[in-house]
C-alpha cells in the first residue's frame, strides 16, 4: 500500500515529535535538572563545593587518568588497526573480538579482575610490591582499569576506515621509496585523522565517566583516589546534594563540551569523504 505524500508528512511529523519528547524526557530535562539543583543553594556554595579540597583533588585526577589513558588506548588503536586491516595471519578474528572484550565485560567484573590479578596476596602483586610498586587502592590500579574499558573506542573507529582505504596507497609510497613512518605520516594519517580524532573524543569521555571498574580498584580514599565520579556518589551518600550536584554539573559540562568538539568532527569528517 502506498502512502500519499499527506500521510507521509504526516508520520514524519509524528516520528519527530516523538523523538523531541523522548530526548526531551530523558536528556534535556535531566541535564537541566542537574544544573538547578547545582545552584538551587546560590552561586558561593556552588563554587565552594567545586573549589573544596577533595573536589579538586577529584578533578585533578579524573583528568591526570585521562591524559595517561587515551594516548596510551592512541598508540594501540592506531597498532592494532594497522594489523587487522594491513596484514593476513591466522587468529585476525581471535584479535578483533579480544578488541571487543571490554564492551562485553561489566566494568564491576573487570574491576574485580584486576584486584585478583594485582592484589598483594597473588603472584603479581607481590612481587610488585617487593619493588615499592602498589598498584591496587591507588593511582596506577584506576589507570589501568580505565585503560580497559576504553580500549576498544579508538580501534573500532579506525578498523572500518582503514579497511576501506585499502593498501595501494601505502604499496605505492614505499615503492617509490618512503619510509614506514613517512609513508604513515603523509599517505595514512590524512585519511584516518578525523576517525582518529573521534576515536580519542570517545576514549576521553568513558575515562572521565568511568565509575564501576574504578570503584572496585580505587579503594575510594579521599584526596587520594576518588575520581569525578565517586566523589558525586559520596557526596549525595553523606547529604549533601548541592556539593553532588556542583560536581556533577563539571562532568556535563565536560560532556557538553565532548559533545561540540564530537559534532565538528563528525562535520569535517563528512567534508572530507564528500571532497573525496
Amino acid at each position: 500500500m502506498k502512502h500519499t505524500k499527506e500521510q507521509k508528512s504526516v508520520i514524519r511529523r509524528v516520528l519527530i515529535t516523538l523523538m523531541l519528547l523522548y530526548l526531551a524526557l530523558f536528556l534535556l530535562v535531566p541535564l537541566a535538572f542537574i544544573f538547578v539543583k547545582a545552584f538551587e543553594q546560590g552561586a558561593a556554595v556552588y563554587f565552594a563545593a567545586i573549589t573544596e579540597s577533595d573536589a579538586l583533588s577529584a578533578i585533578k585526577l579524573t583528568l591526570l587518568v585521562a591524559i595517561i589513558t587515551v594516548p596510551l588506548n592512541t598508540v594501540f588503536g592506531v597498532a592494532a588497526a594497522w594489523c587487522i586491516t594491513k596484514f593476513h595471519f591466522k587468529g585476525k578474528q581471535l584479535l578483533l573480538s579480544l578488541i571487543e572484550l571490554p564492551f562485553a565485560i561489566s566494568p564491576v567484573i573487570a574491576g574485580l579482575i584486576f584486584i585478583l590479578l594485582f592484589s598483594p596476596r597473588s603472584a603479581l602483586g607481590s612481587l610488585l610490591m617487593d619493588f615499592g610498586v602498589k598498584v591496587i587502592f591507588s593511582v596506577p590500579g584506576i589507570v589501568i582499569v580505565t585503560m580497559f574499558v576504553t580500549m576498544p573506542f579508538i580501534a573500532r573507529e579506525l578498523i572500518p576506515i582503514m579497511q576501506a582505504q585499502g593498501r595501494a596507497e601505502e604499496e605505492a609510497a614505499i615503492s617509490l621509496g618512503a619510509s614506514g613512518w613517512k609513508m604513515f605520516i603523509r599517505v595514512t594519517l590524512p585519511t584516518i585523522k578525523w576517525s582518529l580524532l573521534y576515536g580519542m573524543i570517545l576514549c576521553s569521555a568513558r575515562a572521565i565517566g568511568e565509575f564501576g571498574a574504578v570503584s572496585v580498584v580505587s579503594g575510594r580514599i579521599r584526596g587520594m583516589t576518588n575520581t569525578m565520579p565517586l566523589h558525586v556518589e559520596i557526596l549525595y551518600n553523606e547529604y549533601q546534594f548541592s556539593a553532588a550536584f556542583a560536581v556533577a554539573s563539571l562532568m556535563s559540562l565536560l560532556a557538553l563540551v565532548t559533545l561540540m568538539i564530537k559534532t565538528f568532527i563528525e562535520y569535517k569528517s563528512e567534508k572530507q569523504q564528500v571532497g573525496e
